[in-house]
């Protein structure tokens, strides 16, 4: 299946994890792939892996998605590498541990966890729509997520911030329709990335209180990404689309997990 033949994608936070997994979901299928990344050199060597295994076209770039400038010479470099720009992937994020009391919250960590998630994905937004406006109605914007922003799982900024993202999804997804952009949100579960190194303890624990009995991986979310942003869902737009393993109809049981 090669969904995305002559498509070219933007996909943050490309360098690991949920980005690098859609990356290469994303290139397997066809698409041109430029990975925007805080760490351009693991970007960099993450596009070459990945030309190498799915013999597509990747390129990289060092971005941080707060620098609004950086924001927009990655949008336009996509655009000149691959001549045109016809998904945007909004994966990048920030995500701070909780003290123990609300109080105790650092005014700093709130504003980063928020200016990542919720603000990044804006910057990245603004500045590709008039390229994806210019896609011929193949343009489409898929963020990334999360069940934070949907039920009680700790994590106050970053919940708040994906569940901003949520709302930006649909309220975005009714402007951009007139100029053939589709605007949809992945909503996962536990993922087993990076972020979880040496908690394989926690994970396992986790695995037990999901409907489906495990965890998810990268994949399973590049899955989902890739159908939204294909013309298999050409009438779907504003969505916001949980891929958590059933976890939102047994989410007590995780935080149980846990303690």
């Amino acid at each position: 299946m090669r969904r995305f033949e002559g498509h070219a994608a933007v996909v943050t936070g490309g360098a690991q994890g949920i980005g690098r997994a859609t990356a290469r979901r994303l290139m397997s299928e066809g698409a041109d792939v430029l990975l925007a990344d805080l760490d351009g050199e693991h970007a960099d060597a993450t596009a070459r892996a990945l030309a190498e295994e799915t013999g597509g076209r990747a390129a990289a770039v060092e971005c941080d998605v707060v620098d609004q400038a950086a924001v927009d010479a990655a949008m336009a470099y996509a655009a000149e590498r691959f001549g045109r720009l016809d998904v945007l992937v909004n994966n990048a994020y920030a995500c701070h541990v909780d003290p123990p009391r609300f109080e105790d919250l650092p005014d700093a960590e709130w504003y980063e966890d928020l200016e990542v998630t919720l603000t990044g994905a804006m910057r990245c937004a603004r500045a590709a729509l008039p390229l994806l406006a210019e896609a011929g109605g193949r343009g489409a914007i898929v963020s990334i997520g999360s069940v934070n922003g949907h039920m009680n799982f700790g994590n106050h900024a970053y919940s708040a911030a994906k569940a901003g993202l949520a709302s930006l999804t649909r309220t975005l997804a009714v402007h951009a329709a007139p100029r053939g952009v589709r605007v949809n949100l992945v909503a996962p579960g536990t993922v087993r990335t990076p972020a979880w190194a040496g908690r394989d303890d926690a994970l396992d624990r986790l695995a037990e209180v999901y409907p489906l009995g495990r965890v998810g991986e990268p994949d399973d979310i590049a899955a989902a990404v890739a159908f939204l942003a294909s013309r298999d869902a050409s009438w779907i737009t504003g969505l916001t689309l949980p891929v958590d393993g059933g976890i939102l109809v047994n989410g007590s049981a995780f935080r149980a997990a846990l303690d």
